[in-house]
């Protein structure tokens, strides 16, 4: 799938190198089609790095995507060079007036806070409800569906005595909704948290459908409003050393960190980790372009009521 990104985004060349197919403004300009307007919110701090995550897992369908980068306005990010942020993000006094066919809004490092003591919870709730008024789907990572879950649905975080941390099995329910089409019966995916959403708060709130969940990790995918809300409480997007790096930046400052669970071989820290969550981190973003996004929007997106 081509994927459309402004011709100087650092990660557009890690892309081509490994033959993922990205366009930049000058050519999509001349393609006769109207690409899906995909908004990314990116509250990860290491921004660079979650760009060329996201941007592989939205690869792998053949239609054409327009992403558009999103920071929070009402936050200094101190990881990301600020002439990096100027050049390819856009902020949403920027964007307020469009409509986009997908959103998603990354994770961020602030789940010990509670919501309201995050710097940019009062931006973060003016978008949220933003996107239920103009955006046909949104996806929620990790944090970001915690506060998701809160705001929309008053579903409270609950500190874990542990972080969970590592590669954990999932099993799949209602194997008929398109979001988990080909999906196996069981899936490593992996999580990286210090809080969760109680998966029986979440049944027992009755609004969202539980779509996968995990005997150890507990809630991992869920919709809502027929798929304008999709809830994924872990990272599948993380490549193949992100929890690698996580780890070994934890043990460098001296925190008490577990291993990541079911992460290395034999528990050995110095092997280079299998790769095993990326095809079902594919099939899930591409099912949600194809099913949610695509299959849901019209061609005229700016006439279109939500």
């Amino acid at each position: 799938m081509p994927i459309k990104v402004q011709a100087e985004l650092p990660a557009k060349e890690i892309l081509e190198r490994e033959n993922i197919f990205v366009m930049d403004e000058n050519r999509a300009v001349h393609q006769d089609i109207r690409p899906i307007k995909i908004l990314i919110l990116n509250l990860m701090p290491l921004k660079e790095e979650t760009e060329l995550q996201l941007l592989r897992s939205l690869s792998n369908t053949p239609l054409q995507v327009d992403v558009t980068f999103m920071v929070m306005s009402s936050h200094e990010s101190k990881n990301t060079s600020t002439s990096h942020l100027n050049k390819f993000y856009v902020v949403f006094d920027q964007i307020k007036d469009q409509k986009f066919d997908g959103m998603i809004i990354t994770g961020a490092p602030v789940e010990n806070m509670e919501f309201e003591e995050v710097d940019y919870w009062e931006e973060m709730v003016k978008i949220m409800d933003w996107s239920d008024r103009n955006v046909t789907s949104t996806i929620y990572l990790c944090w970001a569906a915690q506060a998701g879950l809160y705001h929309h649905y008053g579903l409270q975080k609950k500190k874990l005595p542990h972080k969970m941390f590592g590669l954990f099995w999932h099993k799949v329910l209602n194997r008929k909704i398109p979001l988990v089409r080909g999906f196996d019966d069981v899936f490593l995916a992996p999580h990286s948290r210090h809080t969760e959403v109680p998966i029986e708060d979440i049944r027992a709130c009755g609004k969202i459908t539980i779509l996968a969940e995990s005997e150890e990790a507990g809630f991992f995918l869920g919709m809502a409003k027929e798929g304008r809300q999709i809830f994924v409480m872990g990272h599948p997007e993380y490549d193949r050393v992100t929890l690698d790096g996580e780890y070994k930046r934890d043990l460098g400052k001296g925190m008490d960190i577990r291993l990541p669970k079911n992460y290395y071989q034999n528990d050995d820290a110095s092997v280079k980790p299998l790769l095993m969550w990326r095809a079902h981190a594919n099939n899930l973003y591409t099912n949600w372009l194809n099913y949610y996004v695509y299959q849901s929007t019209p061609y005229d997106l700016e006439g279109t009521p939500f």
